[in-house]
């Protein structure tokens, strides 16, 4: 049976630094709370509710929007607005992604950082449980950390509860972000618990976090050429090679169905829902308001079965990106990777055999299939109660990772063919021809990482991270709109409102003011 920790929302004083001379009867308050170690682990609970922002959970395929992958015809903010970034239309004023990031980054970092000073002060529990419960809120304060520094790069470190003399902070340099993270991350490593995904119930654990780190190691791994970076290169390596306990789940959408999940092997951490305390709008979104819509040449990437590059798909007369659904259709997806018909619908949606015809317009003629509800009864709309688990790490992304660093520091050796090839045979894909080149393994692990990690929120931060995105995003010619990469755009701007409201101890990125 799914389990989930209940993220229960209380008023611990997450949200203020002044007490009210008030206490209602229906909710505890900050003087009556933290007396017990129930209290305790409440307030933790509470801190890992945070993460169902939806742009921390089911909104993350939006961020393929960004990318070569998709496109996302809404504009209303809760979606990133990813028509106005994707044309280069990013300033201060910007909402969606650009906004939400930082100001909710922040306030969850604010929640945890009340949680450590109050857990500081605690003398009702066991010394190991209390270093637990420190080493599970730093690594959530380090994934929020991880957003901002690949969103912003320069931000205020804040480490402790905001005071009104303390309320209004200013910029750190990027290396100086970067080290406060990883030190949240390493405190986390050498103190989580060595538990498996199933075993933590949604909480972070010491391989998780090892392969978080990985992440962010490989994140820096590159200069500003695109030249990898040998000591981060082994640095990342190293942490990859000391992960073990985790295996590829028999099949790749066994991570991304509700009633897979838990009992998954690959999974490595991930957001927990539960219906009906809390449910998401995923099925709704990607089957019906098709919020985000694959681009052709995305699919095209896909190889046929036999291995061999996948042949253009026919356009819709006189359209640049719609497919033409009359020839092309579900059925002809079955002559790809299985992992494009696991992985987008055409025209419509497919579950449990039965086709459904999606409500909203469809741009591209496609739509996001991976992590549909097969226990649900379409169609799918405002009454729907998914409730998929939001995967943050699974054990292919780490093979991925690995096979990465070992191709970029050694060439490409039995290990990251070996890496490579095992998620190809999971995916029923015959495995990568020998003697391949450094140059072309790293094009085999990239068309990887492309097709195994679609629409999980990888693809943006990894163009940006080879420094390819302005390459790369500046020559798609299937999407509605032009695309328009900047170099300036590799980091965002911070947001104006905070700037006006910072009394002049906030500076705006240069590129920006």
């Amino acid at each position: 049976m799914k389990k989930l920790i209940y993220f229960i929302i209380i008023a611990i004083g997450f949200s203020s630094c002044v007490d009210l001379d008030l206490n209602p009867n229906d909710r505890p308050s900050s003087g009556t709370f933290w007396k017990t170690p129930e209290d305790i682990n409440l307030a933790l609970t509470a801190t890992y509710g945070s993460m169902r922002r939806n742009m921390w959970s089911f909104s993350t395929p939006c961020w393929d929007n960004l990318t070569d992958n998709s496109y996302g015809q809404h504009a209303e903010g809760q979606y990133g607005l990813t028509t106005n970034m994707v044309q280069g239309n990013i300033d201060p004023s910007s909402g969606g992604f650009v906004s939400e990031v930082y100001l909710g980054a922040l306030a969850d970092i604010a929640r945890i950082n009340i949680f450590l000073s109050k857990l500081k002060d605690f003398s009702g529990l066991d010394s190991t449980v209390k270093t637990q419960y420190e080493a599970e809120a730093r690594m959530l304060r380090a994934y929020y950390y991880s957003y901002l520094y690949r969103g912003y790069g320069e931000v205020p470190i804040v480490s402790e509860p905001l005071t009104l003399e303390t309320q209004y902070q200013e910029k750190k340099p990027q290396a100086e972000v970067y080290k406060f993270m990883m030190d949240d991350i390493d405190f986390a490593i050498a103190n989580l618990k060595d538990a498996t995904y199933s075993g933590a119930k949604g909480r972070w654990t010491r391989n998780a976090a090892k392969a978080y780190k990985a992440r962010m190691i490989l994140y820096t791994a590159y200069d500003d050429a695109g030249n990898m970076i040998s000591s981060k290169m082994s640095e990342a390596k190293t942490v990859l090679s000391e992960i073990t306990g985790y295996s590829l789940a028999p099949d790749f959408s066994d991570n991304f169905i509700d009633v897979k999940q838990e009992t998954s092997p690959e999974i490595m951490m991930s957001i927990k829902f539960l219906a009906p305390n809390t449910t998401t709008s995923a099925d709704m979104w990607y089957a019906d308001w098709l919020v985000v819509s694959p681009l052709l040449n995305f699919m095209e990437e896909f190889e046929m079965k036999d291995g061999t590059p996948g042949t253009a798909l026919p356009k819709k007369a006189g359209s640049k990106f719609t497919l033409d659904t009359e020839t092309f259709t579900n059925a002809s997806l079955a002559n790809r990777d299985p992992r494009l018909a696991k992985t987008v619908f055409i025209e419509k949606y497919v579950i449990n055999g039965t086709e459904y015809t999606a409500g909203n317009a469809k741009p591209t003629g496609a739509g996001l299939a991976k992590f549909l509800s097969s226990n649900l009864t379409p169609p799918y709309g405002y009454s729907t109660l998914s409730q998929q688990d939001w995967v943050i790490m699974r054990y292919a992304d780490v093979l991925l990772m690995l096979a990465e660093a070992e191709n970029e520091l050694n060439g490409p050796t039995l290990l990251a063919y070996n890496s490579i090839n095992t998620i190809r045979t999971r995916a029923g894909m015959p495995p990568l021809p020998a003697g391949l080149s450094k140059d072309d393994m790293r094009k085999r692990i990239r068309h990887e990482r492309r097709i195994e990690l679609a629409f999980e929120g990888q693809r943006y931060f990894d163009l940006k991270r080879w420094k390819t995105a302005k390459t790369v995003l500046n020559a798609v010619q299937d999407a509605p709109v032009v695309y328009k990469f900047e170099d300036k755009n590799y980091l965002w701007p911070i947001p104006q409102s905070e700037i006006d409201k910072n009394q002049g101890k906030l500076s705006q990125n240069t590129d920006y003011k």
